[in-house]
Formats: structure tokens, C-alpha cells, sequence
């Protein structure tokens, strides 16, 4: 089986004029400003999902700041669960600073989604105020069957690109510290965090609640990001993500196919790992 843990969906309305929400989202203006940042429909979703054999997607909107925009988009991923209930699962997305963000959260998992995501902090990183915009709804996960909570994470150095957010290893570190009893995914690879995982003291069971998700990966890392997965002792927490439609799952195909993983951890990224984590 193969599950896509990091897709992303909008309302038709939006793609069909995307500039119309510029003014009031800085944040989605930063992603979204280019024509060649592709917005996707539900359809194509499942399109581009039976076209390279991927059986399961978890999809997510984004994170607005506009309340009545949070709405409508987590509205449209709702919809989608429930036209595919065998092929999609769901995740509640917003701005966290929002003071609704808590109750949205519930409201998405009484109407079905399956957890929290793409969480972002695109112009802060994730900061003491970002820590306490998260504790509410880190609350409502916990007592919901501990779903899990995806949140955008990058590498701190390297090429700059539209998204990649000032966070630093410590802030990712705190994160995992401060929610030591939910279940975190740290999309694109938790910006290399994973390799602490290494450390003799105190790292292992700081991030032993914590995923990583192989979103953007050809764009940041070369294959050999699995096999340096499966050294430092976290290939069972990696999960199959490709942020479409930021890419196409044949992408990341041929990085598995180029990395020195056995079949048996090649399964279990492609979709073992996120069958275990999303039940």
C-alpha cells in the first residue's frame, strides 16, 4: 500500500482567482504569488493519485488567517473525505494564533478529518509565542485519541525559497520537549533534526513522538536522506509525503529507487509507517 501523508487541496473558487486573497495573506501570497504554484482541486488529487498507484492520501488545506477562509477550505477537505472515505483522511489547517483555532480543531474532527496540519509559521518560525498559540490545540489532539499534529518544518541553512520559514534546530527540538505526549510530524524532514536522533542522552526520548515526512524532498536532499534515515534510527517514522501539487509522486520514486534502503524499509515509508501512525 502506498500513502501520500502530505497533499494539500483549495475551493474551486480560489484557483479560479487566486489573487482576489493576496491582500489579507501575506502567507499565502508568499506561496502563491507565482502562476507556477499550482492549486489543486479534489480531483485532480485523486487523479494524480491513480495515475502512480498511490492508494491513500492525508490532505490538508492551508493556513489562514482569515476566519471565514479557514472555514471554507477546511469545508472543502471535509467534502473530500467524505466523497472518498476509502482514499482520502483529513487534517484541520489554520493560522494558530486565530483564538478559534482550538474549536475549528474539534469541529474538523467531530465532522471526520483525522488530525491537525499543515501548521505553519512562514514569517515567525516557531517561537515562544508560536509554542503558546499551539498549546490549545495540542490540547483537543491529545484528548481525541492523540491524532497526530503535522507542522512545517525546514532546514535552517542552505538555498533560500518562497516558504522556507527562519526556524532553527532548537525550536524544533523545544517543540518536540514541549509536547512530549502528542504525536508531531515534522514535514520535509523536520530540517534534519532526525539525525540527532544519533546523540547518546536525552535526544531519542525527547523525539520518540515525533514523524518525518519526505515532502519536497528532491528539491532539498539527495537519496541518500533514506539511507542516513535508516542509520540514525528513525525509518519507521518516515512517511511518504510529496506536498502535491507541489510534486508528483514519481519523483520520489526515484529517489527510493536510487537510495541503498531494503525492500522491507522501502515499504514502510511508502506506507507502512502512515498506516500504523493514521490507524
Amino acid at each position: 500500500m502506498i500513502i501520500d501523508s502530505h497533499t494539500h487541496l483549495f475551493p474551486e473558487k480560489i484557483k479560479q482567482d487566486r489573487s482576489l486573497y493576496f491582500e489579507k495573506e501575506p502567507e499565502f501570497k508568499l506561496l502563491y504569488n507565482s502562476p507556477k504554484a499550482r492549486i489543486s482541486l479534489t480531483d485532480e488529487l485523486i487523479l494524480n493519485m491513480d495515475l502512480h498507484r498511490v492508494d491513500m492520501s492525508v490532505v490538508s488545506g492551508f493556513p489562514w488567517r482569515t476566519p471565514d477562509l479557514i472555514r471554507m477550505n477546511n469545508d472543502a477537505v471535509i467534502e473530500a473525505v467524505h466523497r472518498f472515505p476509502g482514499r482520502l483522511k483529513g487534517l484541520a489547517c489554520f493560522d494558530v494564533a486565530w483564538e478559534g483555532a482550538a474549536d475549528e480543531t474539534q469541529r474538523c474532527i467531530d465532522a471526520g478529518l483525522s488530525g491537525a496540519g499543515e501548521l505553519a509559521f512562514y514569517l515567525s518560525g516557531i517561537d515562544k509565542e508560536a509554542l503558546s498559540f499551539l498549546e490549545p490545540v495540542m490540547a483537543v489532539l491529545r484528548e481525541n485519541h492523540h491524532l497526530p499534529c503535522m507542522i512545517h518544518t525546514n532546514e535552517p541553512v542552505g538555498h533560500p525559497y518562497p516558504g522556507k520559514t527562519p526556524i532553527t534546530l532548537e525550536q524544533i527540538y523545544t517543540l518536540a520537549k514541549t509536547f512530549p505526549d502528542n504525536r508531531i510530524i515534522l514535514a520535509h524532514w523536520g530540517g534534519g533534526i532526525l539525525f540527532y536522533n544519533i546523540m547518546k542522552k536525552q535526544t531519542k526520548d525527547i523525539l520518540k513522538n515525533i514523524w518525518y515526512d519526505t515532502a519536497a524532498s528532491p528539491f532539498l536532499f539527495d537519496s541518500r536522506i533514506y539511507d542516513m534515515a535508516a542509520i540514525a534510527g528513525v525509518i519507521e517514522k518516515v512517511l511518504f509525503g510529496t506536498d502535491f501539487p507541489l510534486l508528483t509522486p514519481d519523483r520520489y520514486y526515484k529517489d527510493l529507487d536510487d537510495s541503498r534502503i531494503t525492500d522491507r524499509q522501502r515499504a514502510m515509508v511508502l506506507g507502512e509507517n502512515a498506516g500504523l501512525l493514521f490507524g
